[in-house]
């Protein structure tokens, strides 16, 4: 079956290669590469962990920018009352463009299916550093159909400087061009391992300081920031301070959190953290599934005040979207577990649907296949798995389609990952990144546009999907058709 498909997609798709000009731009190959050796037996890996979602490397602290206007008090607790006290007063930005936003009173919130679609499409976004590079970015991701952008408010970059010292002119840029451009955001606020906050401590120490920051956040951005994701893959240590991975501690962080943004923000929708797929299980990792079972025992088995979506990651790794996981622990050709295919997320579901959630929602919030030829953790299910960009972009759309046919009405944002980096080329080489390898588009300067084969392929499939004639493929074709009824 596999053979088969990829013989199809091989021969339908043939011109696509050949494409010189599209939308105004160039159709570029990955940077080359040596040719890999005759492939080895794929890698049956104990963890597999994707790190697409990373954000931008970290530069110089700039100016720290507070806040003037008056802001609505937050209620406190015992817990955080010390914290809350120790909070600064804050000013507008100054000398820059960006308005201050105004929050105004929401006294009821607008249902959930009426703000995420089932599914609905989005992507991972690099938007921090380079306004110039984001407004291209931006306009890019709206014409491929895209509704929503995903983007990494780093917890280091607004409030690095201290308690209270909030930097916000990258974020106030960041809200301020996805708004102007009508799509959604989605704000993962997390904390790079690499980049502590020393004076805030690890979680879920921090989480009351957190939390300050959230009401802050959702405050300044209500209505302009439509979801927020709370951390990263905390079933890892390295995203939990370096400790052991714990559920229950976990939900407790969530909590806090939730409650924060809700006080600011009635309409923004709280989503979790998506776990690393990961067989490992001991003091540096913890199995995704085991990791949300113990998080609905930890809530009681009631999620309601925790978060309003529960959060994924779906990497398809070397195996088709339609494949069972079942035939991926069977087989050792897919990896030789279940999570080493997309349709892992009925695992999850079925756990959500065991505690009595099936009423709340799935985001996938990070997706895609790599083509990756040389880092040794992810060529096994990249090249030497025979993906290349033309098979990556069937693949999305496959996957798209079928959660389409077969996860509404309870799957919401489907997150692809990645628009591109242009951090990758800074040392002359971006192959050596593995995040080069599954981006929809070649990392390009900003008088240059060089899309990949699944760029051009989902907004075939996107455009469609919205009632939209999208432009002709090269070649002639289109995407209809591409993944028939699974």
């Amino acid at each position: 079956m596999y053979t088969t498909r990829l013989k199809a997609l091989t021969a339908s798709l043939m011109a696509v290669t050949l494409l010189a000009l599209v939308m105004g731009g160039c159709w570029r190959s990955p940077a080359p590469t040596v040719t890999p050796t005759k492939p080895l037996p794929p890698l049956v890996q104990a963890t597999a962990t994707l790190r697409a979602g990373s954000t931008d490397p970290h530069e110089p602290t700039a100016a720290v920018v507070t806040e003037t206007a008056t802001r609505p008090a937050r209620p406190t607790t015992t817990a955080t009352a010390t914290a809350a006290a120790t909070k600064a007063t804050a000013t507008a930005p100054v000398a820059t463009a960006t308005p201050t936003v105004e929050p105004t009173p929401m006294m009821t919130t607008v249902p959930l299916d009426t703000r995420m679609d089932s599914p609905d499409f989005g992507i991972q976004a690099f938007l921090w550093w380079r306004p110039e590079i984001a407004d291209r970015d931006l306009t890019l991701m709206s014409e491929v159909g895209f509704n929503w952008v995903r983007q990494t408010f780093d917890w280091y970059d607004i409030e690095g400087a201290g308690k209270g010292a909030r930097n916000w002119r990258q974020a106030d840029e960041v809200v301020r061009l996805v708004n102007e451009k009508g799509l959604k955001l989605l704000v993962r606020v997390s904390m790079d391992p690499e980049h502590p906050l020393t004076w805030a401590g690890m979680p879920p120490q921090s989480a009351d300081h957190l939390s300050d920051l959230l009401f802050d956040m959702a405050t300044r951005y209500q209505g302009l920031v439509h979801a927020y994701q709370i951390w990263n893959e905390p079933n890892l240590a390295r995203e939990w301070g370096g400790k052991q991975p714990s559920p229950a501690e976990y939900v407790t962080f969530l909590k806090k959190a939730y409650a924060a943004i809700k006080q600011a923000d009635p309409n923004a929708i709280v989503i979790t953290a998506g776990m690393a797929p990961t067989g490992t299980n001991d003091g540096t990792a913890m199995p995704d599934d085991s990791f949300y079972e113990a998080m609905y025992k930890a809530m009681g088995g009631n999620s309601d005040g925790y978060f309003d979506v529960l959060g994924v990651h779906a990497a398809g790794f070397a195996a088709p979207p339609e494949l069972d996981p079942s035939e991926a622990a069977a087989n050792p050709q897919y990896g030789g577990y279940r999570f080493f295919c997309f349709r892992h997320v009925e695992d999850i579901r079925a756990i959500m649907e065991k505690y009595g959630d099936a009423d709340k929602r799935v985001a996938i919030l990070e997706f895609g296949w790599t083509t990756d030829p040389i880092n040794a953790s992810y060529k096994w299910h990249g090249a030497d798995a025979g993906i290349t960009e033309e098979l990556k972009g069937k693949y999305l759309i496959c996957a798209l389609e079928y959660a389409r046919q077969h996860w509404r009405p309870w799957i919401g944002l489907m997150s692809i990952i990645t628009m591109p980096n242009l951090a990758w080329l800074q040392d002359g080489n971006a192959a050596d990144e593995e995040q080069y390898w599954w981006a929809i588009m070649e990392p390009s300067p900003i008088d240059q546009k060089y899309l990949r084969a699944a760029y051009v392929l989902l907004q075939n499939y996107l455009l469609r999907q919205q009632g939209i004639e999208p432009p002709p493929l090269p070649g002639g074709g289109s995407t209809e058709g591409m993944c028939p009824s699974m």
